[in-house]
């Protein structure tokens, strides 16, 4: 298990795959072949997927049971869980064990916050006015001490490729009018520093993904590379930033390319999910960098189709697990000067 507190692994959507892949999840890393972690959730309910459950009071008391019985820091549900279908009456509890979460690692007593998938629709019916994860914790991170360019920024990682997003789930005719210089500059401000601080790289190597066919085959494909993306690189070298000029997308995610960059920046959400899941259809992760806190969850939702059936893998999970505690450690050290 990694050093320094445990993280706290929110339950997400009751009703979805999160709680059998959180059990299943202990059982990988139970035996020490991982950080420790606290689930922040119902401890019934995770009863209910047959591992062995100790409800603690504090996260400091989750790393003397978790090789024993999975620690749950317990905030029941106020209505009856089916697996597959959502209630909006437990919304409210699912975004109050994100809150808790959060509130923790900025206390210093979580190293971290992973996240179990959430469904949108039923938060919505509550209430909830966030698009989702990412936007919420930036909500709730917004006051807190930062030394560094702020985020949020998506980050996808599979394997070996970090690929970073400046634009996310926005329609893809909207895509040119958002992708501007200044955009693109802090999202590479943010990877940069996140590349430093949390994976522990001292000079990171940025590659910019183009976004027309062979990076606008000089203006004859398109502009924007000529007119924003150029210009955008050539400002960040001028600040230190090791970053390319944009290059085709169709060539800068084989084996060969990847090993010329820590990260890449993708314009857009498919520039990204593509290679990421081709990669590691099973194992990929979502981090969010730029935050005052480490911030990771599974790359994938929350499986209302197969919930309760005994078949969610949590290899996503796991791998999200398994960063956060990388990241949290990494923070540690170079706040310690070591």
């Amino acid at each position: 298990m990694t050093a320094g507190p445990p993280l706290a692994l929110t339950m997400g959507e009751p009703a979805g795959v999160g709680p059998e892949i959180i059990a299943r999840a202990w059982a990988a890393l139970k035996g020490g072949d991982g950080p420790a972690f606290v689930v922040v959730g119902d401890a019934a309910l995770m009863r209910a997927q047959g591992v062995p459950v100790q409800t603690v009071t504090a996260p400091s008391d989750a790393p003397a049971t978790f090789g024993l019985a999975l620690p749950v820091l317990d905030t029941p549900l106020p209505a009856r869980v089916e697996p597959g279908r959502p209630d909006a009456a437990n919304a409210g509890t699912v975004a109050d064990w994100i809150e808790q979460a959060v509130n923790l690692a900025m206390a210093g007593e979580a190293g971290g916050v992973v996240t179990a998938p959430i469904a949108k629709a039923p938060l919505y019916a509550a209430g909830f006015r966030f698009p989702g994860h990412t936007e919420f914790i930036a909500e709730l991170t917004a006051d807190a001490p930062f030394s560094g360019v702020r985020g949020p920024v998506m980050m996808l990682t599979a394997k070996d490729l970090r690929a970073c997003l400046v634009t996310i789930h926005s329609p893809l005719a909207d895509v040119p009018e958002l992708v501007t210089a200044e955009r693109v500059a802090r999202t590479a401000r943010v990877v940069h520093e996140a590349m430093q601080r949390d994976f522990g790289i001292a000079r990171p190597r940025l590659a910019l993904a183009a976004l027309n066919p062979h990076a606008g085959e000089s203006g004859a494909l398109g502009l924007e590379e000529i007119e924003v993306l150029m210009p955008a690189a050539a400002a960040l070298r001028g600040e230190g930033l090791a970053i390319t000029d944009p290059q085709p997308a169709d060539t800068l995610f084989h084996d060969e390319a990847r090993a010329g960059y820590d990260a890449v920046l993708c314009l857009y959400h498919d520039q990204a999910l593509i290679p990421v899941k081709t990669l590691d259809f099973w194992g990929g992760v979502n981090a969010t960098l730029g935050l005052p806190v480490v911030r990771t969850s599974p790359d994938h939702g929350t499986g209302f189709d197969i919930a309760g059936k005994g078949v969610a893998r949590a290899d996503s999970l796991i791998a999200a697990l398994r960063l956060a505690g990388e990241m949290a450690a990494k923070r540690v050290k170079r706040a310690s000067g070591s």
